[in-house]
Order: C-alpha cells, then structure tokens, then sequence
C-alpha cells in the first residue's frame, strides 16, 4: 500500500500543529507501508519507505500578485501543480484546507480514494479573514467542497466531529472517523537541563508560567497577557510566541506586553517558535502551561506539556476537553464564547479567570507534581503515535478494499 500525503507544512518549515501532526504520523506510516508527502517548499527526499517532495506556488502567482488573499492563490495553484504526478498511488490523504482541493481533483482524476484531515474548519475562524482579506472566501470554498467529496473525514477530537456536523450539516456522520492526535514519548520527557532557559533569559531560579504557540487569534495569548495584572507582580512569564498572522495583532500583543511589564517586570518574550530540544527544557521546568486558546479542534500543544510533566491551565474548549482532565492533570477553565468569532464574550473575566486557576498552582508545587505526573500517565494511554497510525492504516485498507469492491460490481 502506498499512501500520498499532502500538506502545507512539513520539516523543517512547520509552525503549528497540523505540521507536527504530519510529521510524526508520516515516519510512524512509513514503518508499515510506503507513504509520499506532498508539501509546501525546497524539501526533497527518500528514506526508507518515506518520500518527501516538496514544491513552490507558481512563480506568476507569487511574484505578480497583491493582496491578502494571494496566499489562497498560491495555495490553489500548488494544489494544481502536485496533483498532476501520482504515481502508484493508492489512496490521498490530505491535511488543512491548503491541499484539500489535492485530494478532490486526485479523486475525480484517478480515481483512488480520499481522506480528508480536519484541523480546523474555516466557517469556525471568522478571524481569518484578517489574514487572507477576501481569500478567506477562496480557502472556505476549497474546504466546503472538499469535505463534501471526501470519502473519510478524520476528525482529529469528538468536539471536531461535533464542529464538522455544525459547520457543514450535510455531511454524513458514518464518513467522520475521530482519531487523535498523538505524541512521541520517547522525544517528550522531563528533562532537568536549562540552557534554552539561560540563553533566553529565563530564571530557572524562579517559578514561571509559560506559553508556547503562534501569534494569532485561535492561540488567545493577548488573553493570557491581560491576566497577568491578576498574578503576583514577582511572577516570572514566558511567552514563546512567534509566526503572527498579521503584523496588526504582532503590533497588538507587542503593546499589551509593554503595558503588562509596567507592573509586572519578569515577562520573557520569545519571539519565535524555539527548536523542540528547547520547546521540552520550558515544558519541564515551567510551573504552568498555559493555554489559552479560544478556538481549538485538539490542542497538542497540551499533549506536549503533559509529556513532560507540566500542569496545565487551558480554556474548556474544542478537544482540548479531550486532552486535559480537569482537577487531575490540570484546570479547565470555562468561559462564554460567542459562537460566530469564537471569542470570549467577556475576555475580562476570562483573563481573570484563568489568572485565578494560575495562582492556585503557583502557590501549590505540591499539587503541581501530581498534576503533572497524571499528565504524563494519561499521554502514555491514550496518546501513542503507534496506536494513532494503526488506526490510520485500519481506515485506508477499508477505503482501498470498498473502492475496489465498487469497481468490480461497475465490471
């Protein structure tokens, strides 16, 4: 069996979530069968049953185009350009809105059939429209279409199936199959060493709360930062926050920051997405992990933090559900989200709130440990990127066998 993967994000150019998904569950497939990622950049390479081929928006696209909503152009055209060479290719299985038109035109094309990855869902991050201006109406048509087409949808959380039937209520719930997220355990595991806290600036010395994503609005870090005038002002925060969106929310946080710091001195600003090496030595030693998301199909930033041993203060939405426990591996914290934006309708008591579920874990190291030890027994259960591919190939026999079955009844 051999399987083609397509995604925008892929070693060594991933920022978010659906990257890291990708790339641990493409060497987990490939131990099995023969897996070729399709992905956005330079990237090209063989190993083993793993193939990498990467390539660029069209050139007249990228040059000759302005405006917000040229990433949705290159996005289309790229979609184009990797369809048009598949060979021995037995079933497309393709990750966030960016290639889902790959696996609707390699259905229509050559028959094979498509599965569909859903991150996240578009009509659910009106937000986006301040990134990709009227592309955002492009990327919603890509998704709508190819989400209709798909002959499996993995939802990556129950709360994502839920999000599917919602946003498109037309889509059958037999075809939506819900399958995690996973981690590597042997790579996220406590670590006592700091030098990532040293060379950034951190005191290991001090207590500190942390955050670890993207600057855009689904990650909520600017609510994070409006609790910080709740905490103690000694309270040391990281935010390793990089990749904005736009420059408008960067200029956005960047204030909040500067207006935080009058009180509360010990905020640690990174302002980019650190290396895994160093993203485990501020897992390990933080506190809390905060994550403040107010939009968030699974959340394995959460999983991450877990893995190594963090206790973890996160917003009571989406499939972060799923991931943390409330009052065993963490607190959940509520907050009355408006169903259009996703935002808090209140983002200060919100802010407030999560300052409050933060300063009990501050002040409890005690509870801290068996928060996190949970975390860490609970991502052994149920989190193993082995168990997640074993499901994954489960679903692509099936695909591969009903499709041939249907063909034969078409002879």
């Amino acid at each position: 069996m051999k399987v083609g993967l397509f995604t925008r994000e892929f070693p060594p150019q991933v920022y978010g979530g659906a990257g890291v998904h990708v790339d641990y569950l493409s060497r987990e497939l490939a131990k099995e069968i023969k897996v070729e990622v399709h992905c956005w950049g330079p990237q090209h390479s063989d190993q083993g049953n793993l193939h990498v081929r990467g390539a660029e928006p069209w050139a007249e696209i990228s040059a000759g185009t302005e405006g917000k909503f040229k990433g949705a152009l290159e996005a289309f055209s790229l979609n184009l350009s990797q369809v048009k060479a598949l060979e021995d290719i037995d079933i497309v299985h393709t990750h966030t809105w960016y290639v889902s038109m790959a696996g609707f035109l390699a259905k229509k094309l050559y028959g094979m059939p498509f599965v569909l990855t859903t991150h996240s869902l578009e009509p659910l991050r009106a937000w986006k429209s301040e990134q990709l201006g009227s592309g955002y109406a492009m990327s919603s048509w890509m998704e709508h279409t190819a989400i209709h087409d798909a002959d499996a949808i993995i939802a990556v959380s129950n709360g994502t199936k839920e999000d599917i039937l919602t946003a498109y209520p037309d889509v059958d719930p037999a075809r939506i199959h819900v399958i995690y997220n996973g981690i590597d355990l042997a790579e996220y595991q406590r670590t006592s060493e700091t030098k990532a806290l040293l060379d950034y600036g951190v005191d290991p010395a001090v207590p500190y709360v942390l955050f670890v994503g993207r600057i855009t609005r689904q990650k909520g870090v600017t609510h994070l930062v409006d609790a910080i005038s709740y905490l103690p002002p000694e309270t040391q925060v990281v935010l390793c926050a990089g990749a904005p969106d736009t420059p408008e929310i960067a200029s956005e946080l960047r204030g909040k920051v500067d207006e935080a710091r009058r009180h509360h001195p010990r905020i640690v600003w990174i302002e980019k997405m650190v290396t895994k090496p160093e993203a485990i030595q501020l897992y390990s030693n933080c506190r809390v992990f905060c994550c403040p998301s107010v939009y968030e199909p699974f959340g394995i930033i959460n999983l991450e933090a877990m893995a190594c041993r963090a206790p973890v203060v996160a917003s009571a939405t989406g499939g972060i559900k799923e991931v943390v426990v409330d009052g065993e591996t963490g607190y959940l914290v509520p907050f009355d989200q408006d169903p259009v934006t996703s935002f808090p309708r209140h983002p200060e008591t919100f802010a407030r709130d999560l300052a409050a579920r933060i300063n009990q874990l501050l002040l409890d190291p005690d509870r801290c440990r068996r928060f996190g030890d949970a975390g860490r027994r609970r991502v052994e259960d149920v989190f193993s990127w082995t168990a997640i591919a074993h499901q994954t190939i489960a679903l692509y026999r099936h695909l591969i066998e009903r499709s041939k079955q249907r063909a034969n009844n078409y002879q």
